[in-house]
């Protein structure tokens, strides 16, 4: 439409609201926009709470540089990270855990 981009998805908590500024965090840099329409179930709204599925519509953002798995945020709410540290405990066979063995280069996604 050239208005800009719509990302769907849940606010997962918070508010979302119109003319508020916003950053895509994660997969690449952050950058930051504003919001400037919520829709959800095509009714335009003037804010969305935790717990809707929405369309935001994101000013002078392209197509391109909005990926799934990113995150709306408000500006210096979230710091995004790329390493981190665990102890991890894998459920065996009897506990109703993994029946086969982590092969070489093994990659699991949380």
């Amino acid at each position: 439409t050239g208005r800009g981009t719509v990302a769907t998805g849940r606010v997962e908590r918070g508010q979302i609201k119109v003319g508020e500024e916003v950053e895509i965090i994660g997969l690449h840099d952050t950058s930051k926009t504003t919001v400037t329409g919520v829709e959800m179930f095509r009714k335009l709204l003037d804010y969305a709470e935790a717990g809707d599925n929405i369309g935001a519509l994101l000013r002078g953002v392209a197509r391109e540089d909005v990926q799934r798995g990113q995150v709306l945020a408000a500006p210096g709410s979230i710091t995004p990270h790329t390493k981190f540290k665990a102890d991890v405990y894998v459920l065996s066979k009897d506990e109703g855990g993994r029946h086969t063995p982590f092969f070489s280069n093994y990659r699991p996604q949380f």
